[in-house]
């Protein structure tokens, strides 16, 4: 069975191994410097298996020696949003975080692919791709997946039809910038746009775009955890079943939709080897200047950087 091991034990981290653990996916080291609070969740979770028939064994630590050999790592730890905060807001903070995890990921597990949720998503990613050297086809940020999912869910309820027949699609950076798809989401195959009046769609992609602050707004003291882990467990899924699996996700473009030396948004093909493949989807002027606009923001932050 395979190894993963999930970096930071709050409640993404921890809603993460608790579904690969579920699902048999495989062994899951759940690591945090709060010895304890890792120790805790991950034999809660252990304890749990039996009950799944699960075969997944659970370790808490709090030292990267019972990571080695990882082949997946998911980097989840960070401080979570408070409201009123941007994903932005977190930038330095978590920078500092995610580059030591990044130093110990490639001294412990040197061919792991890495999935990055710690916000801001797409500069994390960067920072990890420049820190550990690892190449670009194994560093995948998971944010498109969950902005997906969350507009798939709005539309869901605004057409009261079940979510399993919709495919949402967004772009870009994963933060107010992102940039939802409606010519690209579907319902049952049919393009959006032919299902809904323009104001209700534009209503749904704001949403979309505060769908996270609208979480951290109800919750006070934390963000979002259930979605974002069922979000990176379809990225392991995918990786580990060899899929091939086209999902949207923060990837490292070198040229692709114009868009050079930054993480963000698109389609991408997620196989055993990470990125198989970018996807090109053939975008009109509007959508393709949403695109750069995020593209840019994203870039912005990463230049603010020091590392």
């Amino acid at each position: 069975m395979k190894k993963i091991t999930v970096i930071g034990a709050g409640n993404v981290g921890a809603t993460t191994a608790q579904l690969i653990a579920q699902k048999g996916l495989a062994h899951v080291v759940l690591l945090d410097i709060a010895d304890g609070l890792a120790k805790g969740k991950a034999l809660d979770i252990q304890e749990a298996c039996p009950l799944w028939g699960s075969s997944s064994k659970v370790l808490g630590a709090s030292s990267y020696e019972e990571t080695t050999g990882s082949d997946i790592v998911v980097i989840t730890a960070g401080l979570a949003r408070k409201p009123g905060m941007s994903r932005d807001d977190l930038l330095r903070s978590n920078a500092a975080i995610v580059k030591a995890a990044a130093e110990q990921i490639r001294q412990s597990s040197p061919e792991a692919i890495v999935i990055v949720v710690t916000n801001p998503m797409d500069v994390m990613a960067w920072l990890i791709y420049k820190v550990t050297g690892f190449p670009a086809h194994r560093i995948i940020g998971m944010g498109g997946i969950l902005d997906a999912s969350r507009f798939a869910a709005f539309i869901a309820d605004e057409l009261k039809v079940s979510p399993d027949s919709i495919k949402g699609l967004v772009l870009g950076g994963h933060g107010d910038s992102m940039v939802p798809m409606p010519r690209f989401t579907t319902i049952a195959g049919i393009a959006l746009p032919n299902l809904m009046q323009p104001e209700r769609m534009q209503a749904l992609i704001e949403r979309t775009r505060q769908g996270g602050a609208e979480i951290a707004g109800y919750l006070k003291t934390g963000s979002a955890f259930y979605a974002p882990g069922a979000s990176v467990v379809e990225i392991i899924e995918a990786i580990l079943f060899d899929k091939g699996k086209i999902l949207p996700c923060s990837v490292y473009l070198e040229g692709e939709y114009g868009i050079d030396g930054i993480f963000t948004g698109v389609p991408v093909k997620i196989s055993a080897k990470g990125v198989e493949e970018i996807v090109i989807l053939d975008l009109t002027e509007e959508e393709r200047t949403q695109l750069h606009a995020s593209a840019l923001a994203v870039n912005t932050l990463v230049n603010t950087l020091e590392i």
